[in-house]
């Protein structure tokens, strides 16, 4: 049992506010709960829930349009796909108006076909034209579009908005500012930062980013410093994040707390209560091969670590020849499909010379170009596909391939999507991932690693603050209605 405090309609937590029995609230305490900017629930119940979602989708999916303005980090092959479209289909549905998905550029023409296999109808226009029901653009072609012709919006793979400048990271947050109904998915939220949660939380309608620092963390200079970006004469500010910012001491749980009023996560249906069958991940096989460079660094005598991104440039610049050389020999047969990521565009031209049946997807290539590439290798009438995680990285499924091959580079999230492309759930056979470095690269390898344990970490709280922040969710009867003081 429980009271309830009538709240004023602009509050954060709603317009009824729940009091647990178990604890003596003053008026002081309500207004510290108040203050915790606890977001209430703005969207509707569901009027359609197909029987082709899983359990634990279905109950993503029921919570997400209930809440209106919501994130789901779910892991790769989880089925965000057919969450969003069953999202955007109820927003649809409810309101009568268009609803738009933005997605990274060739994931498009995967989610159409993807709506088509659960019979949605997905719309996609290169100009600017709003179909009725559910649109889909990429990121690169949003300008084209007006959000007052929508009624709500889906960001995939919306980790996507921490890696953009000021001027599209801006771009994409206005465009979401003033619709009621906004869903963001990924699998990388903030990939081993918890400060890049920030960025979804602004798009939501939630804290701003800069909010969000100063009121949870503190850096070692004491000092909120903007950066200005130019773009077509106009100034945006955004936060200088090269001080190095930590929790407060007492805002940890609610940080996580707070999160969780607008997220969810789970790397697995077990995190919301659900069995694992079907969804457990084959064995990932990680193998470090370490070439010698036949070219030293000018006035060395021996290879030594290369310090500094100066030098780790130059190092992967000189030894171009050796480590693609090595990645051929790992793809040599010529019966099993690879997905070989790369970082410069002379290192993929020549990947693409030396793998027999490899092409390469690079950035002259037109987006249609793309697409006919990356929908070959997905059927397999391309055995090697090579390209850039830039470019490939984000909300591709190719789990008929079982062997990646990479150069490591200090982006964990680069390295995780990309390998993610392939070790994802439906996956049947063990997935091998060849990582490919020379000795004045360790320190690059080891960065990489480091980031692979945080983010492990990062992941880990948010789940299990995510399962106490459900537990302790108001929803118990009530029986005697309290006034709000005026003071309040």
């Amino acid at each position: 049992m429980g009271e309830v405090i009538n709240l004023p309609h602009n509050s954060v937590m709603g317009s009824e506010f729940i009091i647990p029995e178990q604890r003596n609230w003053t008026a002081y305490d309500l207004f510290l709960e108040r203050k915790s900017q606890l977001s209430g629930m703005y969207g509707f119940a569901p009027e359609w829930k197909p029987e082709f979602l899983f359990p634990f989708q279905s109950q993503l999916v029921d919570w997400a349009l209930r809440k209106g303005r919501a994130a789901i980090f779910a892991d790769c092959g989880l089925g965000k796909t057919p969450m969003q479209l069953v999202w955007a289909e109820n927003v649809h549905r409810h309101t009568n108006k268009p609803v738009l998905i933005m997605t990274p550029l060739a994931v498009g023409a995967q989610t159409v076909r993807e709506g088509a296999k659960f019979d949605i109808e997905v719309h996609r226009s290169a100009t600017g034209f709003v179909h009725k029901g559910i649109n889909i653009v990429n990121y690169e072609r949003l300008h084209y579009y007006k959000p007052d012709d929508f009624a709500g919006a889906v960001c995939d793979e919306s980790s996507n908005l921490k890696s953009f400048d000021g001027a599209r990271r801006l771009e994409i947050t206005e465009f979401m500012k003033k619709m009621k109904y906004r869903l963001l998915c990924t699998a990388t939220a903030a990939p081993n930062d918890y400060i890049e949660l920030g960025t979804s939380s602004e798009a939501l309608g939630e804290l701003g980013h800069t909010d969000m620092l100063t009121r949870y963390f503190k850096n070692d200079q004491n000092t909120i410093k903007p950066m200005v970006y130019q773009n077509k004469g106009n100034n945006f500010a955004q936060l200088d994040e090269r001080a190095k910012w930590r929790f407060k001491g007492h805002a940890e749980v609610p940080f996580w707390r707070w999160v969780c009023s607008w997220a969810r996560a789970c790397r697995r249906p077990s995190d919301l209560g659900f069995d694992d069958d079907g969804f457990v991940l084959p064995e990932l096989i990680e193998r470090d091969h370490l070439v010698t460079a036949e070219t030293l660094a000018p006035g060395m005598l021996f290879p030594l670590p290369a310090v500094g991104l100066t030098e780790q440039r130059e190092e992967r610049r000189r030894t171009i020849e050796e480590r693609c050389e090595k990645i051929g020999e790992l793809v040599h047969d010529t019966k099993r499909p690879a997905l070989v990521w790369c970082h410069l565009n002379v290192e993929g031209d020549r990947l693409a010379d030396l793998i027999p049946d490899a092409k390469q997807v690079s950035g002259d290539d037109s987006d249609e170009a793309k697409e006919e590439k990356f929908l070959a290798f997905t059927s397999g009438e391309l055995r090697v596909l090579v390209t850039k995680p830039k470019i490939g990285a984000w909300g591709l499924n190719f789990q008929h391939c079982n062997h990646v091959t990479f150069f490591p580079s200090h982006s964990f999230e680069q390295y995780y999507q990309g390998v993610r492309r392939c070790w994802r759930f439906g996956q049947k056979n063990p997935v091998k991932v060849d990582i490919v470095t020379t000795e004045g690269e360790q320190s690059v390898l080891e960065n990489l690693q480091r980031k692979a344990k945080a983010a492990d970490k990062m992941f880990s709280a948010l789940v299990e603050q995510m399962h106490a922040a459900i537990s302790v969710e108001r929803t118990s009867t009530f029986t005697v209605r309290q006034e709000n003081p005026s003071w309040l």
